[in-house]
């Protein structure tokens, strides 16, 4: 899924709550992961040396100076279809 994709799924699953426009939700999907010209909030944070921690996520740290994502449990168990 690229940049596009992600910014219509995030469309489809908050269409719910009322249509939020794709350019605002590219704004937020380029201010948490960032662009080409400018860190997004996660690679600010590590650049930190801070962890991202996003709870049945994951978490986003550094391993010898590369940023690396550690799975939480309910993403590894909806990826191996254990959910629920």
């Amino acid at each position: 899924m690229d940049r596009s994709g992600l910014i219509e799924a995030i469309g489809r699953k908050t269409a719910g709550g009322g249509e939020l426009p794709a350019d605002q939700i590219g704004r937020v999907v380029d201010a948490v992961f960032g662009t080409v010209g400018e860190a997004g909030a996660i690679a600010e944070a590590l650049r930190a040396g801070r962890t991202v921690t996003l709870v049945g996520f994951g978490s986003f740290h550094q391993v010898g100076g590369d940023a690396a994502l550690r799975p939480g449990k309910a993403l590894n168990e909806f990826i191996h279809d254990q959910a629920g």
